[in-house]
């Protein structure tokens, strides 16, 4: 009599403290849980994290695309971690209050679920994307009221050479813009390897290859300053192949051009010379004039071995 007394309040005990261990696992989780989101706030609040703060037409498409993918995911994916703890709490091995079944059939719905959820989230995402894809294909023109503005981009170890055709100047990590321009960078590199022309500010990356033009759209839509570069690794000078990318008035643009042009130094092909060789830490440079053709020369001169004689008219013909 005595013993079987002490077992029943032994029990009581224990379950008094299971649920009492439990409550306190509830209440740490909810806890860790706000205070990485309270965290997670704290240090975004005044940084600008590039990916979450568009300022131009095709940032902002791809900026509502990963949130609306983001969120889909997470609405399939919150749920079924949320179980997975669910089941791991509720047939853990102290609990006997649950029954156990080891020759249960396999459920035909649960079955359907675990197959067709995935397959739904696959379908509504594809829906989403392949149209988006072929919206914001990098050589597709932009359709604006201004005119488009061409800039071509030489890739070089380790700094960016942007040359203005239509303006006859040239500069050395610094880009100027004008707000609400279609801009059309025409990419290639010179005796550099592969680099990801990238401004997240503004859109996404495409590669600058020797022998190779490649076309990147893109158009701002908020006056600043945007910080572009390189976004893969390609040798010891990465982390300064940075250049600055200012987005004006149309007004400021021009004057810009002016100024500019008022440079004492010119774009000839022995200042090309100078660039060619490998430096780090370049200060931005600006130059008056540019040798004609000197672009379509740096293009050409890896067309024998890409066996790509003509791709550079035919890729600036979109």
């Amino acid at each position: 009599m005595y013993d079987s007394a002490y077992d029943k309040g032994l029990a009581l005990i224990v379950a008094k403290n299971r649920k009492q261990l439990k409550a306190v696992i509830i209440v740490l989780a909810i806890l860790g849980t706000l205070s990485f989101i309270f965290l997670l706030a704290f240090f975004a609040k005044d940084s600008d994290i590039a990916l979450l703060n568009p300022k131009g037409l095709i940032a902002n498409e791809q900026h509502r695309l990963l949130a609306t993918s983001t969120l889909i995911m997470l609405g399939f994916g919150v749920p079924v971690i949320l179980t997975l703890y669910f089941f791991i709490w509720k047939y853990r091995e102290g609990n006997a209050s649950v029954s156990y079944a080891p020759d249960m059939k396999a459920s035909k719905a649960f079955l359907a679920f675990c197959w067709g959820g995935p397959l739904v989230i696959v379908a509504i995402l594809a829906y989403l994307m392949l149209p988006a894809t072929q919206r914001l294909e990098p050589q597709q023109p932009i359709a604006a009221d201004n005119d488009q503005l061409t800039i071509q981009v030489v890739a070089l170890n380790w700094k960016w050479l942007f040359i203005y055709p239509e303006q006859d100047i040239a500069t050395v990590n610094f880009v100027q813009i004008p707000v609400d321009t279609p801009v059309r960078f025409e990419l290639t590199a010179d005796e550099a390897p592969m680099n990801s022309f990238w401004i997240p500010h503004l859109g996404g990356m495409l590669y600058a290859m020797t022998g190779h033009v490649n076309p990147l759209n893109l158009m701002a839509d908020t006056i600043g300053s945007y910080s572009g570069g390189a976004a893969e690794v390609n040798g010891r000078g990465l982390a300064g192949m940075r250049f600055s990318t200012y987005v004006s008035s149309e007004g400021d643009f021009d004057a810009w051009v002016r100024e500019t042009k008022q440079s004492l130094v010119s774009l000839d092909e022995a200042e090309y010379e100078k660039l060619l060789k490998p430096s780090e830490n370049n200060e931005p440079v600006f130059y008056s004039s540019f040798t004609p053709g000197l672009y379509d020369k740096i293009v050409s001169k890896y067309s024998g071995s890409h066996h790509h004689g003509s791709e550079h008219e035919e890729q600036r013909s979109y």
